[in-house]
């Protein structure tokens, strides 16, 4: 990971004299903050610009994110500042120190939780608290602080009550609570102070939620401490799960923290990412609601978990898709889900707000939910298989879920859909999906006796061998010399790196390894790949696919050049959005996005073996 540094006057609007406009700012510039239960972003300038409580999916309170007026909380020196950040080692607690002339200060902020014992969820404590501390490590340092909470996505002002440590902000079904130890001088709709901190001193600000119609009261703590046991929380995390020893360790280490970050704990399901709408193409339309759970992306989750922190992780995300699929009740499930399981996504947009650059429209919510991607079974029975021999002794209702995937599969491969990208347009009959039909129904031959099933093998065998004739047939285009995208297509889709992956072909076959070098020619640079030609983006997924794809090839030399190509677009704290923008190096897409984060754990396995 590179280092970042930023020299600015600050306070500034909004983010120095580098980037001093809203149009000017960059998604690296962000650190990502988690409580397992929501997420925050964090600038290197010191403004929270991204906060939802108490869920991932959760109404924003701060959302400067996507327009200037949808609320934020800065917090940094006044005057001319030199700023760098890290986390504090095994944690998801970011340090930012702050240099001025006169001395130097540092910042920590996380979302604060205790953990039960030895980095056991039963007993997590989550009191949906934003914590910032200020610490002086040298001479004086005058600071400043502004808190304007912009409550369902910046539609609502809250009416703010000063309080004796700080201000209450009622809006709608949200009460929010700041304390702090310095005065704040309070408006109707937010908060500031100007104070000054000497080297050796402290000073805590406490944000927390709650509901007003619930019956309980906010909690009481004392934020230094609160600090204290959240590192302690995420480095006994560290301690008993992660076990990786491989190359690129502190990568994939750091890569698992944010995979961890982005899991909703009390159900073990993940979210795609943090955010909304950040834009893959600046000033495009392509902008899209990741705070779900994608059912599409279990057998790749479920890998990177087992490379990167050992069995358990793995076993309570399948166990939320058990409980998934079982509540279903026989309907073909749907490609994802909220964090608790509940099916409606209904997409809208937020037309109040400005986008992030300028990129409209804001949505919530995402119709990918409506639709038929039929590579979901391959997902899940992949995923059971990969888990295997923790299955001994599977539910009854389990195995009947899993036996109705893979008859589903043999039933229905030859059906079109709309696709791994989620094509909003005809379905198609998509090489990517036929090949995950075609594990689908592998990995249920595989596991027939553990499913209770033997009496479909031949079924499912006829239908598997049925997948993989039409895939070598119709897949494969002698024009193009490669596997393309869709039966009958001459274009390229990177998603066609997934057959090796997959164990459909071996990556040194000889068309294959064709379509690898092709792929590479033609839609990468220098080992960033786009998923087809038309785009102008780099989807980091698809580059870290190509990793893989070349160290099973036997290309070792390549592939790690490409790898540590691919990494150093990471931000300076090892964060991956969706995407690289080509012509800039910039991150864009929304961010911290776990597949980018699970391609760089699986492509370091697949060097490392």
């Amino acid at each position: 990971m590179r280092e970042d540094t930023a020299d600015r006057a600050s306070p500034a609007p909004p983010y120095g004299s580098q980037r001093s406009t809203f149009k000017s700012m960059r998604i690296e510039d962000y650190g990502f903050l988690s409580d397992c239960q929501s997420a925050a972003l964090v600038s290197i300038d010191g403004s929270v610009d991204w906060l939802c409580f108490p869920r991932f999916d959760s109404p924003s309170v701060f959302a400067r994110l996507l327009d200037p007026d949808a609320g934020s909380w800065t917090l940094s020196p006044i005057g001319t500042v030199r700023s760098s950040r890290d986390y504090l080692p095994d944690s998801l607690v970011l340090r930012t120190e702050h240099e001025t002339s006169t001395g130097s200060v540092e910042v920590l902020d996380a979302l604060v939780f205790e953990q039960g014992a030895r980095g056991s969820y039963i007993g997590m404590r989550v009191p949906h608290s934003l914590v910032r501390l200020v610490r002086g490590l040298s001479g004086e340092v005058e600071m400043a602080t502004t808190i304007t909470p912009r409550l369902e996505y910046g539609l609502t002002k809250p009416l703010v009550t000063p309080t004796e440590s700080g201000f209450l902000a009622r809006g709608g079904p949200v009460e929010l609570q700041l304390v702090a130890d310095v005065a704040i001088e309070c408006s109707p709709h937010g908060g500031s102070a100007r104070f000054t901190v000497t080297a050796g001193q402290e000073v805590a600000f406490r944000l927390s939620f709650r509901d007003p119609y619930d019956a309980g009261s906010f909690e009481v703590f004392d934020s230094g401490l609160a600090l204290e046991n959240t590192t302690a929380a995420w480095r006994s995390w560290v301690d008993v799960h992660c076990r990786y020893e491989g190359p690129f360790a502190q990568q994939v280490l750091r890569s698992a923290l944010v995979l961890q970050g982005l899991t909703y704990q009390p159900a073990g399901s993940m979210v795609a990412a943090a955010t909304t709408s950040l834009p893959e193409r600046v000033g495009g339309g392509w902008n899209w609601d990741y705070r779900y759970t994608w059912l599409r992306d279990t057998s790749l989750t479920m890998t990177a978990y087992r490379v990167a922190t050992g069995p358990r992780e793995p076993w309570r995300f399948f166990e939320w898709i058990e409980n998934v699929g079982v509540r279903a009740h026989g309907s073909p499930l749907q490609i994802m889900y909220d964090v608790e399981g509940r099916a409606d996504l209904t997409e809208h947009t937020l037309s109040h707000l400005r986008g992030f650059r300028d990129s409209r429209p804001v949505r919530v919510g995402n119709d990918a939910w409506v639709q038929s991607q039929l590579d979901v079974n391959g997902e899940i029975l992949d995923a059971a298989y990969l888990l295997r021999d923790q299955l001994t002794d599977l539910p009854e209702a389990t195995r009947t879920m899993l036996v109705r995937m893979a008859d589903e599969a043999a039933t229905r491969w030859h059906e079109p859909d709309a696709g791994m990208w989620e094509f909003r347009e005809t379905p198609r009959h998509y090489v990517a999906t036929k090949v995950m039909n075609w594990v689908a129904l592998d990995r249920a031959v595989k596991m027939a006796d553990l499913l209770g099933a033997s009496d479909r093998v031949g079924k499912w065998e006829a239908e598997r061998d049925a997948v993989r004739s039409a895939v070598l047939r119709e897949g494969w285009n002698a024009k193009a010399g490669a596997f393309t995208g869709a039966f009958g297509s001459n274009l390229l889709d990177a998603s066609v790196l997934l057959l090796p992956l997959m164990g459909f072909l071996p990556a040194n076959d000889k068309r294959m390894l064709a379509t690898i070098h092709t792929i590479d020619e033609r839609l990468g640079e220098g080992g960033l790949v786009r998923r087809w030609a038309e785009e102008p983006n780099a989807f980091l997924l698809c580059s870290f696919w190509l990793i893989q794809c070349l160290a099973l090839a036997g290309e070792r030399e390549r592939a790690m050049e490409y790898f540590e190509t691919v990494t150093a677009h990471a931000n300076d704290l090892g964060l991956m959005a969706e995407m690289v923008e080509l012509s800039t190096g910039d991150l864009l897409g929304n961010t911290p996005q776990a597949f980018s984060h699970i391609g760089l754990i699986n492509a370091a396995w697949a060097l490392s073996r």
